[in-house]
């Protein structure tokens, strides 16, 4: 897995992570947030396959997950939207992760990534994209962009507990 973001010097994940998701250290290993909820994923890809390679795993992984087929579909789903602007607050749908296709038509997951990390309510949300070519370009430009990590498809389950791990149980 190319451009992964390491852990600090005691092994742990960014804290900022950790705090957006909701989560501490007594975070169970089923997947559960303090919250009582699990993790939620919005997982976006043009290819209705991978789409379903992608749900499956997470869901196996205990998250729940909203998929969407492009990139302007993803923004409506967050309430970012070019004709959602008003109200914003109350429109934003609560996910905990993006995990996004870089190539599609239409709007690219670099495109996607920027107009989430644009806004002040979503910049916070970890993305992750993911990509069958490892182009290092691509890759550095996407981390830059603020992109958690890339990842070369196809994802597997283990890149998935990677996620997973990332997501509860990283403090620091």
């Amino acid at each position: 897995m190319a451009g992964r973001r390491k852990p600090n010097q005691s092994g742990r994940y960014p804290k900022k992570i950790t705090k957006y998701l909701g989560m501490d250290a007594t975070s169970s290993a089923k997947g559960v947030m303090e919250n009582g909820e699990q993790p939620h994923v919005l997982a976006v890809d043009d290819s209705l396959t991978d789409r379903k390679l992608i749900e499956k795993l997470l869901k196996n992984s205990s998250c729940k997950v909203t998929t969407a087929e492009n990139g302007p579909r993803a923004l409506e789903f967050l309430g970012l939207g070019d004709d959602q602007h008003t109200n914003l607050e109350g429109r934003i749908s609560k996910v905990n992760l993006i995990i996004t296709d870089y190539c599609m038509p239409g709007m690219t997951g670099y495109e996607l990534l920027k107009k989430v990390k644009e806004s002040s309510i979503m910049k916070e949300v970890p993305v992750v994209i993911m990509s069958s070519e490892n182009v290092p370009t691509r890759i550095n430009k996407c981390l830059e962009e603020g992109a958690q990590m890339f990842m070369l498809k196809p994802l597997k389950q283990s890149d998935v507990k990677k996620l997973r791990c990332q997501m509860m149980n990283c403090r620091s």
